[in-house]
């Protein structure tokens, strides 16, 4: 059944991505109507959402975030779908990057480097940061459970020369990527709510108190490895402008929990910047009330 369902989805997504820009965006537009009017896709987790984050503003402003936020949802996905047929010129046009000299003076003092971002703006195309960097790309991510369309998004995430990390095996990938010597930046995506009976650091995040995903400053930490924050603006319809800021040069330096938590600011920055160009259809808050006595 699930090869079966690939097999009827794969021309649809193999036409899609060989639109024109304006062709790809009015699809989108009608993409929009039906899941935002139609099908009204997670609108209660967005609204609530919304509503915990953004208390002090009116409803009037937090439904107009709602909407652009789903009009972002549906380019992006559609942009990931565009990445099987975008040239390398076109990207680089389309995703531009300042401050790449960080990552060029890691890389030129022979280090490794773990990258944090979180699910704002477009983090498909951030993989073409492969093309502008000496070191092997690496990218953590969650399998899909239908094999079929985990192939096609290693694929299409692999246009760049990433290669994708399954989160089971991060840990011991990068240990044995370390001990090579490889010069490697491994990216992460780290704002999710991690399992709760895993959760071993809360924070605020948006001012509310939440459990926090670790292992990518575990990883640092072990490994010495320099971090560096992601930040991502949408300047346009398909136009985004990355800039890399470093979180810590000497992740042994600082103190436990520390990269972490500057990584949580600099999201809140970002989404206090555009809050529509973040993934609100996350439960991201759900363990708010969960926090342990004493921690």
């Amino acid at each position: 059944m699930q090869r079966a369902v690939y097999l009827l989805a794969y021309p649809f997504l193999w036409l899609v991505a060989r639109l024109p820009f304006p062709l790809l965006y009015l699809l989108s537009d009608g993409v929009f109507f039906i899941l935002f009017h139609g099908i009204r896709y997670r609108r209660k987790v967005v609204r609530a959402n919304l509503a915990l984050v953004f208390p002090d503003r009116s409803e009037t402003e937090r439904n107009l975030i709602e909407r652009r936020f789903y009009a972002h949802m549906c380019d992006m996905f559609l942009e990931m779908i565009k990445t099987l047929a975008i040239s390398e010129k076109e990207m680089q046009r389309r995703f531009q990057i300042d401050q790449l000299e960080v990552l060029h003076r890691i890389e030129a003092a022979g280090k490794s480097v773990v990258l944090l971002m979180p699910h704002y703006a477009s983090w498909e195309w951030a993989l073409s940061l492969d093309s502008h960097i000496n070191s092997k790309g690496y990218g953590v991510y969650q399998p899909l459970s239908n094999p079929y369309f985990d192939k096609l998004v290693r694929r299409i995430r692999a246009n760049w020369g990433t290669t994708l990390i399954a989160t089971r095996e991060t840990r011991e990938i990068v240990a044995k990527v370390v001990a090579s010597g490889e010069l490697a930046t491994i990216g992460f995506i780290s704002d999710q709510s991690p399992m709760l009976k895993k959760a071993v650091h809360w924070g605020e995040f948006m001012g509310i108190p939440v459990p926090m995903h670790t292992g990518a400053e575990q990883i640092c930490k072990k490994h010495g490895l320099p971090a560096v924050y992601l930040k991502v603006r949408k300047t346009g319809r398909g136009f985004y402008r990355a800039e890399i800021i470093l979180l810590a040069d000497d992740p042994k330096a600082v103190p436990d929990y520390g990269i972490t938590d500057a990584f949580f600011r600099e999201v809140e920055k970002s989404i206090l910047e555009a809050p529509e160009y973040y993934f609100w259809t996350h439960k991201r808050w759900k363990h708010r009330d969960k926090k342990p006595a004493g921690v």
